[in-house]
């Protein structure tokens, strides 16, 4: 399995993804990324990720998820989600966006990890 891309860096309204480019708000999976498009599932702050903004990162082979609340942590995620990504054997950890960004590059080097990295409020 492929190495996941690291997170090169994080500002106000960008995440710079190595080899894939720039995006308002990023999926990462080993192996890959892409814009994170909450009108895909209809995602908003309140409630929050749902299942359908993980299934695709779970599909790609990531065994630990970062989730990313935000650089304000208005970002909520739904315990359902949780609770899925639990069922499914997926270690999780919620965390303000640069936290997220940090814990996910630490962990590229050498887990299958993904992450949701929210890049604004």
């Amino acid at each position: 399995m492929e190495k996941p891309p690291t997170i090169e860096d994080l500002s106000w309204g960008q995440v710079d993804v190595e080899g894939h480019g720039s995006f308002r708000d990023a999926k990462l999976w080993p192996g890959g990324a892409r814009g994170w498009n909450w009108n895909e599932t209809g995602t908003s702050h309140v409630p929050g990720i749902q299942i359908g903004d993980v299934e695709e990162l779970v599909d790609e082979g990531a065994q630990r998820i970062i989730l990313s609340r935000g650089q304000n942590e208005r970002l909520q995620v739904q315990d359902q989600t949780l609770a899925w990504l639990e069922e499914q054997g997926i270690e999780t950890e919620v965390l303000e966006s640069n936290a997220a960004v940090e814990r996910y590059n630490e962990l590229a080097e050498d887990a299958d990890v993904g992450a949701l990295i929210h890049s604004t409020c």
